[in-house]
């Protein structure tokens, strides 16, 4: 699919000239786990293999990379559906906790059943390396020349790791901010690469889904260029979690 749609936007009859334009190209994926729907997010039809890796990593579908044992990708004219074979055990327990998400651009939490699947309070994390300002600050610098998508449309968020010294090493797009996340999450394990050895950088403010996302991964330091939300800095508080954002003048905040 593509992931750009070109529209002429016609002059408007105040003068303004008209224009060419490049839309994020935005489609619903589904995701099934042996035979059965689980999820249904409306994403940025890109890199989905890392999506669908990601996405059950950070929800706690699987614990490991190695328990998804096949991968298969549909394409059809109502959408994308990502087929994943997982172990038996896990899919009982997929069962058991099934929710049906209806998942937007704006939002990871769309069609939960109950308030509390929403404060998913995640395991403490341990060991967490410190991450310096400056490469928080240099990260920061460095991520437009790692959105070529955004590049063309200015519509798509990205997400980011870079290693201690702030050098990106990894960066996914999407239209949705915990899509892109979970693309970065899979991407980080499909090349055998621990998220928590480096922190993640990321163009969106930074919400409570995207610390639960990040924790479980042992993700230890989440930079957003909007600060977080008041709930956000207090589970990443419980959790042992950095979140860090830019302020004004490119000064680094953390939280």
């Amino acid at each position: 699919m593509r992931l750009s749609k070109a529209l002429s936007i016609p002059a408007s009859p105040d003068g303004v000239d008209g224009a060419q334009w490049l839309l994020a190209a935005e489609t619903p994926v589904a995701l099934a786990y042996n035979g059965q729907s689980y999820a249904v997010m409306m994403a940025t039809p890109a890199d989905l293999t890392d999506f669908a890796l990601g996405f059950s990593l950070s929800e706690g579908i699987v614990a490991a990379a190695s328990e998804v044992e096949d991968m298969a990708i549909d394409e059809s004219e109502a959408g994308i559906t990502v087929s994943l074979s997982i172990p038996p055990d896990r899919a009982e327990a997929l069962g058991e906790r099934r929710r049906a998400l209806a998942g937007r651009a704006g939002c990871g939490l769309c069609g939960i059943e109950h308030l509390a699947a929403a404060i998913r309070l995640p395991t403490p994390l341990l060991g967490v390396p410190s991450v310096d300002s400056a490469a928080v600050a240099q990260a920061f610098a460095t991520l437009p020349h790692y959105q070529p998508q955004n590049a063309q449309n200015h519509s798509v968020h990205a997400a980011a790791w870079a290693t201690l010294d702030g050098r990106i090493a990894f960066a996914r797009e999407d239209v949705g901010r915990h899509n892109a996340l979970d693309k970065l999450i899979g991407a980080l394990r499909q090349a055998g690469i621990d998220p928590g050895a480096g922190f993640v950088c990321m163009t969106s403010r930074c919400s409570v889904e995207l610390v639960q996302k990040a924790a479980a991964v042992g993700i230890g330091t989440l930079a957003t260029l909007s600060a977080p939300t008041a709930l956000a800095v207090e589970m990443a508080t419980n959790a042992g979690m950095t979140l860090v954002t830019r302020g004004r003048g490119g000064v680094v905040v953390r939280f």
